[in-house]
């Protein structure tokens, strides 16, 4: 069977996109001095900047240059202070308290209180917040002193501080200003000042946004948290250009019209290793990326062949992880059989062992599973979303018409891919979950719980497990303990029994940037641009360290 790719592009918004992209990169390139902004580009570009709205990897990246959280991590992962400058965990367990910044003020001029930071996590636990599930364990949430607030759990929750590194603290007197006091409901479709508007505390200030073409950012000169020698160091305006083509990404670096760009294929490494200038970073990123399989009867209106779960055992023997790393990630992926980063909390070693191929047992499986010849399976896919997404697609549909399963791959934009796997309607897909809090809960409670109270958001396979949930919730308030260690492992095994998803690899990340820049790969892909560095020019002829 021959595997089909189906691209669903909208060509009218394409070609208006193009249009748009075109007259920017013009008007760059014309710039010069400090008139010339520093520009950023990415595949993608961010869902919304509603900071609430949506769980979402690249829409956090841009939404920590202009908002910022009570906790933050640093590109290696260590947790610092941001807008708590401190906290702890009260002789009550369910009491936490957490000491605020003084001295912070908004973009706006307003200072930051302990009524906006109650605000905002309140707003992160409203209905229509995806972000509910870093908070699920929240029963109430007080402004006890000027600069002090307390949040109270129904059960032990250990891991709340490290839950707060992407929930953003917003202004309440802006957001009432404005009618954005709840998160749009962003799988509805819905838009609202929010969306295309922000008033943070964050380096970085809100001049323009222009969804799909880009999003105009000044250095704001008044924030507190510069790093020594900062901000003489650091851009002085930001344009964060989204632009899928990947050819058309690395043009404009060589050309000198983007400074700094992320989504960088393998396959581009070689080549950009021999322009001058072009200085390279790698680093692995904390994210899987991965397979997900429904167990519903029905997809989207249709019979669910996957629903067997011969099929589903017949997909996991056939996946070669080691020739897509190989092949298509040319070296630059870490194969995996776990659905998480190997550095995070309750990690399964002894299930991290790549299956080998049984091509074999796999046709006997389709044989047996369907009485006719194999079904023809939909892969849905993200249009440059992550590292070499339709690249690892195509080669998960060759392998599978290895043993008579035929793959049909629709390629999406992220946007309408996500909304597709989040509501349930497609049968087969390719995600990636990164894990900021750095512990297996986290990826129980969004990809393995059922979808209800705001858990279980993105986990679009239509499995649910009564009994595994309560384990899942218990895991979230116990501990570090033997008890916990025990149930995290049985829901490991669980999930690996289940087939649900077949991981494919941790993902490897490349950042590339002109010879006058140093940005670190951050292991979260979250990169703070407070604290790159616009170096003082190369000599001629000087080459950056790559």
């Amino acid at each position: 069977m021959t595997p089909r790719l189906i691209p669903n592009a909208p060509l009218t918004f394409l070609a208006t996109g193009l249009l748009a992209f075109s007259t920017l990169l013009a008007a760059i390139a014309t710039a010069t001095g400090s008139d010339r902004p520093f520009v950023w580009m990415r595949a993608g570009d961010t869902l919304t900047l509603d900071p609430h709205a949506i769980n979402e990897g690249t829409t956090h990246a841009l939404n920590h240059q202009m908002y910022e959280p009570l906790v933050l991590r640093d590109d290696v992962g260590q947790l610092l202070p941001a807008l708590a400058t401190s906290w702890r965990q009260t002789a009550n367990p369910l009491v936490w308290q957490f000491d605020l910044r003084r001295g912070v003020t908004f973009h706006d001029g307003t200072p930051l209180t302990a009524d906006d930071v109650l605000f905002s996590l309140n707003r992160a636990l409203a209905p229509t917040s995806d972000m509910r599930s870093r908070l699920q364990a929240v029963e109430t949430i007080e402004a006890i002193a000027p600069d002090r607030i307390q949040i109270t759990t129904r059960v032990r929750d250990p891991l709340l501080p490290i839950q707060l590194t992407d929930l953003f603290i917003m202004s309440r007197a802006w957001a009432k200003a404005h009618g954005v006091e709840q998160p749009l409901e962003y799988a509805a479709g819905e838009t609202t000042y929010a969306s295309t508007h922000a008033n943070g505390t964050g380096p970085f200030r809100l001049l323009e946004r222009v969804p799909g073409i880009v999003t105009r950012l000044v250095r704001n000169e008044t924030y507190w948290g510069w790093p020594d020698g900062a901000p003489m160091t650091t851009p002085a305006s930001i344009d964060y250009t989204p632009v899928p083509d990947v050819a058309a990404r690395i043009e404009a670096l060589k050309k000198g019209a983007a400074d700094f760009i992320q989504d960088v294929p393998a396959d581009q490494i070689a080549g950009l290793r021999q322009v001058p200038g072009v200085r390279l970073k790698i680093g692995a990123e904390n994210r899987v990326i991965f397979l997900g399989l429904s167990v519903a009867p029905t997809v989207d209106g249709a019979p669910n062949p996957l629903a067997d779960s011969r099929l589903r055992e017949a997909v996991a023997l056939t996946v070669d992880r080691l020739a897509i790393q190989r092949n298509v990630m040319l070296g630059q992926s870490i194969p995996t059989a776990v659905l998480a980063p190997p550095n995070i909390n309750g990690f399964p070693d002894t299930l991290d062992e790549i299956p080998p191929r049984d091509l074999a047992r796999a046709r006997d499986l389709v044989a047996a599973a369907t009485a006719t010849t194999g079904p023809t399976l939909t892969l849905d896919c993200p249009r440059n979303r992550y590292v070499s997404d339709a690249a690892i697609c195509e080669a998960v549909a060759r392998q599978l018409s290895e043993v008579g399963l035929g793959v049909t791959v629709v390629l999406r934009a992220k946007a309408a891919h996500f909304a597709r796997v989040r509501s349930g309607q497609s049968q087969f897909y390719l995600l990636g979950w990164g894990v900021p809090t750095f512990d297996s809960a986290y990826i129980f409670l969004n990809l393995l719980h059922s979808p209800v109270r705001g858990l279980g958001t993105w986990n679009g396979t239509g499995f649910a497990d009564a009994g595994l949930d309560r384990k899942i919730e218990a895991v979230a308030r116990l501990t570090e303990s033997r008890e916990r260690q025990r149930i995290v492992a049985e829901i490991w095994q669980q999930l690996n029994a289940e087939r649900i998803y077949v991981p494919l690899h941790v993902q490897t990340l490349v950042y590339a940037m002109g010879p006058d820049v140093d940005i670190p790969v951050d292991i979260s892909n979250t990169p703070k641009l407070k604290n790159a560095k616009v170096l003082p020019p190369q000599p001629p002829g000087q080459q950056p360290n790559q």
